[in-house]
């Protein structure tokens, strides 16, 4: 997992696998980040796909 933000605090780049809740593909939201992105928090997320799963090559 690799976690960097910006000056202001409120743009964060996160780079991790994607994880698996029963049959839902899951993005777990770094406890690092965890007072910064409570629960209700609205954000936009942008998906860069940077390598592809064993199981799906």
């Amino acid at each position: 997992m690799m976690v960097t933000n910006n000056q202001d605090n409120k743009k964060f780049t996160i780079i991790k696998k994607i994880a698996k809740h029963g049959s839902q593909a899951i993005i777990v939201i770094p406890r690092v980040l965890e007072q910064r992105l409570k629960p209700g928090t609205i954000a936009e997320v942008s998906i860069n796909v940077l390598e592809e799963s064993e199981d799906d090559k």
